[in-house]
């Protein structure tokens, strides 16, 4: 590969993106103030959630005509991937439930791809442009939800989504022993550098610590609404709680 091509972690292309992924929910959850209207919010809400599905199938057929991979090699079997098909059906449907899967997968791996990506083509590369729209569009998503229908997850929220994850270790763990193929990085490490780089490299170990290590994320990325309830006068109720907007 040309190295001019080449991705480059933290340079500007890189950090673009990342000032984009952090800039752009705040300014749509804007227009959607500012406008005040339901329409819009939807509006935006559906564009977010079709281009995720629409750079999802144009990255399949890409990936199926112009590389040489088997169909196992395509399943959308990635966390992220996941995390993508859980933030569309929250975002179409307006469902808490639904986002707080989205918020724990989508920020604790999303996140993580995002910067420490496992890519090594550069911008202006079809596949650079293609993964970030796919990770970077997550988070918009999330954040989006958590401006404009002030979404946010409780201490259940960490319980379903782990119980979620558990059911996707199944079946990923399972495809991955028949196909060969390291969806979730289950058989082995990453490439590139990232929090997994740090676990064991024997597999019985290392699944369990990277059980830990999803329980530790989903935790960590609770605290903040765990130090905001206690500031505010006490831990917040779950779905009940007074004032919480949105459907279950």
């Amino acid at each position: 590969m040309d190295s001019e091509n080449a991705f480059h972690p933290f340079g500007l292309a890189h950090l673009a993106v990342i000032l984009l992924t952090i800039a752009l929910p705040f300014g749509l959850a804007a227009v959607v103030r500012q406008t005040g209207s339901p329409r819009v919010e939807r509006m935006i809400a559906f564009t977010i959630g079709g281009l995720l599905l629409l750079n999802y199938l144009s990255s399949i057929v890409f990936v199926r005509r112009f590389s040489a991979v088997t169909w196992p090699q395509t399943l959308p079997l990635q966390l992220c991937d996941c995390a993508m098909f859980v933030i569309i059906v929250a975002m179409w449907t307006g469902r808490r439930r639904w986002f707080e899967v989205a918020y724990f997968w989508g920020i604790g791996g999303t996140l993580q791809a995002i910067i420490t990506p496992n890519l090594p083509y550069g911008f202006p590369d079809l596949r650079f442009i293609s993964f970030f729209v796919a990770h970077c569009l997550i988070i918009i998503g999330i954040v989006f939800l958590m401006l404009v229908h002030k979404f946010r997850p409780y201490p259940i929220s960490i319980v379903r989504t782990f119980l979620w994850t558990e059911v996707y270790f199944a079946i990923t763990f399972t495809i991955d022993l028949l196909t060969g193929v390291n969806y979730g990085f289950l058989l082995h490490k990453p490439g590139a550098f990232s929090l997994l780089s740090y676990l064991s490299d024997a597999r019985p170990l290392y699944l369990l610590q990277m059980h830990g290590l999803a329980l530790l994320f989903f935790v960590v990325l609770y605290v903040p609404f765990a130090i905001y309830d206690l500031a505010a006068g006490g831990i917040a109720s779950h779905e009940g709680h007074k004032g919480h907007k949105g459907k279950i």
